[in-house]
């Protein structure tokens, strides 16, 4: 379905990104891939999906806290690749305590990654996606950007501001065939809540298992994780004909978290 394409990803050399990537590279989509971790790791993760699903496979360890070089990934996949026709931001990190006692240096690295991030790689590609006539950004927000939880100031300010960015591109690009869409996710299960679990372990006295029961039952009415390869899936319908329509929307997948 995406055969010809050029997929940016951030955030993906692990957790829902490497998912999301390989998702749209099974659709004959190009890759650009983006984060941090062993180089060689990197590498063989890189060779394991173009020699899969035979597209072109690249990498770029852009820092998303810093806008040369955000401006630098851009460059380099539309140097390799081709043009950027799917920007998928989705590189996140968390930090949990009181609004007083939160650092204002884990508040500015949030709020860099988390949203900034996205707004330097969508102002870089979305003019070309507009004169092309065909475009998909995709923003990886949470059920945060839509409620709030405590010691998650910096988390939630970040996530609401997705979801509001996602909205103003999905009016400035209404009428040239682009679409710009938020996921927000409940708990899923990949590294990023993984200090959450083991202090709810803690808390309880119990296992890793008890952690996530006691994490799930405060939020996630299902008391089931959303599966990484669940969030791919539905990046790769956002970008199917039948999507087309579908732009500005902040889609929660989530247990029934915020059905409450």
């Amino acid at each position: 379905m995406l055969k010809g394409r050029v997929a940016l990803i951030t955030g993906s050399t692990g957790g829902i990104g490497r998912v999301m990537a390989e998702k749209l590279a099974a659709q004959g989509a190009a890759v650009m891939l983006n984060g941090f971790g062993d180089a060689a790791a990197i590498e063989t993760l890189r060779n394991r999906i173009a020699d899969e699903y035979g597209v072109a496979v690249a990498y770029h360890g852009a820092d998303m806290t810093k806008p040369d070089e955000i401006a630098d990934l851009v460059a380099s996949t539309e140097r390799e690749l081709g043009p950027v026709d799917i920007l998928i931001n989705n590189a996140g990190i968390q930090h949990t305590a009181l609004c007083e006692d939160f650092p204002p240096e884990k508040w500015d690295a949030i709020l860099a990654i988390n949203l900034s991030a996205a707004f330097h790689t969508t102002r870089l590609t979305v003019a070309g996606m507009k004169r092309r006539g065909w475009g998909r950004v995709i923003n990886t927000a949470s059920v945060h950007g839509l409620i709030a939880s405590v010691e998650k100031s910096a988390y939630t300010a970040a996530k609401h501001g997705i979801v509001g960015l996602t909205k103003v591109v999905a009016l400035e690009t209404a009428t040239y065939g682009v679409t710009c869409n938020a996921i927000c996710p409940g708990f899923v299960g990949t590294e990023l809540i993984e200090p959450q679990i083991m202090a709810r372990a803690a808390e309880t006295g119990g296992s890793r298992e008890d952690g996530i029961r006691a994490l799930l039952a405060a939020k996630q009415p299902s008391l089931t994780m959303v599966e990484p390869e669940q969030i791919g899936d539905i990046v790769v319908f956002l970008c199917s004909p039948a999507a087309s329509q579908i732009t500005g929307i902040a889609l929660p997948v989530d247990g029934g978290w915020t059905a409450q």
